[in-house]
């Protein structure tokens, strides 16, 4: 029961208790009052009739006596009168019935009246003339009780009505500081921060009311602490001092991540020989400056262009990591950073002909991280011994399939459900409790069994993800082994279907008629939630309202804050494979611990706001043990690895 409702029951009880008491009193004392009055009224009568018959009974004038009495009877006053003569013990009798108006009936068969009578012999010295008998009438006093009563309830009623809404209206607005306190706190544990909540005059509510706003900033400047503490520590080691670009370091971890997962796209690598010759001519100060000036413009323009990381690798060198881009695209991208050096170049007025190089390679299946900057690097020197401006890395291995094959073969496969279904436990450190299967992917095209690390990247090319979620779900709702198991699943969302309304729409419904909706839990990237914020907000919503739970895949992988998961409020996390602490890519151990300070920061920052924290990709008991310290709530990798689903 809520304080209001019991505060209300308190003093509306002890009104009732008051009113009770009174109506008892009141209804004892006129019942009392009323017995009273009829037996002295009985009393008077007996003995006013006594002394009018006494002559005429002496007289024996019978006429005479019951004239006396008639005139007395017919008030009505009177129940019975009955007279005997003692001389022959003749006895005359007159008797009214008991008629009250306006009176129920269920209130006279209380019998709240006794019935009272009087009997009296009526003398002449010593000789006795008569008897004289008469009963009283309780109508009068029904009457008057019924009357008395019906008015006090009828007056006391209304002030209970008066005296009920005068305490809800109070109760209501004093209360309402603790209404907005009770709100407030909800919020707070929703991991939500609003502004100060405004002090009551009350004094007791004031003391609440002030805690709560200082708990709550506490809150929310710890939040704040934490991640700016993760910004701090990504632009003191990810991030170049000059440009305010990432550097090498944050690019390694980048591609390693990016080339772990399905994609298509590339890197570019730009030589830019002229800094030297504007360090030689006017310092460091303009040629820093220049470059700064040149990050920032390549920041607002290129990401229009295709998803990208760009990064300041060496002095003179930038690398472009375009994430999502066929190569079309990227000879766009290419063009546009040309553009943008030749601006540079004539703004600084030191423009040298052939004073920069591009090398481009493109992202090939199974490919490593060395090889992709290996290829991008040859691409530049081959541009820089050509004396050309760019060059393109050419594969020897030839694409068995057209992009117009590929959408074919795609549509078919997906159309006729063709998965294969394979899922990958996400487990605890502490006890290895299995936090949830997520569930991996691969198509059956041409009796081939096709990884999702190679068609994914035509399903992204092809904005064919709507489609491709939509059917991966039924199918998975309709798979007996992963109905049977009971066990909970994890399903990765690609960005066409978190930005299409409609699938929304669709996704609400199809939850609303799964026997056990909490078993679903989706994932979404956070490149889709920066990319799409509003669209994720929204879609996190769908998913939450429908009693799912909502998962980040990649957190930490960009440069930024970490802010958005205050808007999304994930039930869990998983950290970009860069995170995890693994010991490959010639990582030195000094740099292996930074990247520890970092995981733990972002760790530290998702469990402030009661947010599960899963590392991702580890590979050994090595690399596990090493995690155990950071206080994740799990993990996922290949230490265990995927199984077929039947």
């Amino acid at each position: 029961m809520t304080l209001f409702n019991q505060i209300n029951s308190l003093l509306l009880g002890i009104f009732l208790l008051v009113i009770s008491s009174l109506v008892y009193f009141q209804f004892t004392e006129t019942k009392v009052f009323m017995d009273n009055q009829i037996e002295s009224d009985l009393n008077n009568t007996t003995n006013a009739l006594t002394l009018m018959l006494q002559p005429h009974l002496e007289t024996g004038d019978v006429i005479a006596a019951e004239t006396v009495i008639n005139v007395i009877f017919e008030g009505g006053f009177y129940k019975k009168v009955s007279l005997t003569w003692l001389v022959d013990q003749h006895e005359k009798s007159w008797e009214n019935p008991i008629q009250v108006e306006d009176v129920p009936q269920w209130f006279l068969d209380l019998n709240l009246f006794q019935p009272q009578s009087t009997e009296t012999i009526i003398t002449n010295g010593w000789m006795q003339l008569a008897t004289l008998k008469i009963e009283a009438n309780p109508a009068i006093g029904y009457s008057q009780l019924w009357k008395v009563m019906s008015d006090t309830l009828m007056v006391l009623a209304v002030l209970f009505l008066l005296s009920l809404t005068i305490l809800y209206v109070r109760l209501t607005k004093i209360l309402k500081p603790l209404n907005h306190i009770a709100t407030q706190a909800n919020l707070i544990a929703n991991r939500e921060f609003q502004s100060d909540l405004a002090i009551p005059k009350t004094t007791e509510l004031k003391k609440v009311v002030l805690a709560m706003n200082s708990m709550s900033g506490q809150l929310q400047n710890v939040f704040a602490e934490l991640d700016k503490e993760v910004i701090t520590l990504k632009n003191e080691k990810l991030t170049d001092k000059v440009s305010q670009l990432p550097n090498r370091l944050f690019l390694n971890s980048q591609i390693e991540s990016w080339l772990g997962e399905p994609g298509y796209g590339g890197l570019l690598i730009a030589r830019l020989d002229w800094l030297d010759n504007l360090y030689a001519d006017f310092g460091f100060q303009i040629r820093d400056n220049t470059i700064r000036i040149l990050a920032k413009e390549m920041q607002q323009s290129l990401p229009l262009i295709a998803p990208c990381t760009i990064a300041r690798i060496s002095k003179k060198e930038f690398a472009f990591l375009v994430t999502k881009a066929s190569e079309e695209q990227i000879k766009v991208y290419l063009q546009k950073m040309i553009r943008l050096i030749n601006q540079a170049q004539q703004s600084t007025n030191c423009y040298v002909e052939q004073g920069f190089t591009i090398g481009s390679a493109l992202r090939i299946t199974d490919m490593t991280g060395s090889q992709l900057l290996a290829n991008a690097d040859n691409a530049l020197q081959q541009a820089l011994k050509e004396q050309k401006v760019s060059c393109f890395y050419r594969c020897d291995i030839k694409q068995e399939n057209t992009l117009v094959n590929w959408e074919e073969q795609l549509k078919e496969a997906i159309t006729m459900k063709r998965f294969l279904l394979q899922w990958h436990p996400a487990m605890t450190f502490t006890d290895g409790y299995i936090l949830h299967h997520e569930i991996y992917t691969r198509l059956n095209i041409k009796n081939k069994t096709i990884r999702a690390a190679e068609f994914m990247p035509y399903i992204e090319q092809l904005t064919l993800g709507r489609q491709f979620d939509q059917l991966l779900l039924e199918t998975i709702a309709e798979s007996p082994s992963i109905i049977d198991s009971h066990e909970t699943i994890a399903i990765n969302i690609t960005s066409d279907s978190v930005v299409d309304s409609s699938f929304h729409s669709w996704l609400s419904l199809f939850l609303s008629k799964l026997d056990d909706v909490s078993r679903f839990h989706f994932e979404l990237r956070e490149n889709t939630i920066l990319t799409y914020p509003k669209e994720s907000v929204h879609f996190a919503h769908v998913i939450k309202e429908s009693g799912a739970k909502i998962g980040i895949d990649n957190c930490g992988r960009g440069i930024g804050s970490l802010a958005y998961l205050q808007e999304i409020k994930p039930d869990y996390v998983k950290l970009d494979q860069s995170l995890s602490c693994k010991l490959t890519n010639k990582i030195e151990m000094g740099d292996l611990e930074e990247r520890s300070k970092l995981t733990r920061a972002i760790i530290n920052t998702a469990r402030g706001l009661d947010i599960d924290v899963i590392i991702t990709a580890v590979e050994d008991n090595e690399q596990l043990n090493r995690l155990r310290s950071l206080q994740a709530t799990g993990y996922q990798g290949f230490i265990t690895a995927p199984s077929d689903i039947a």
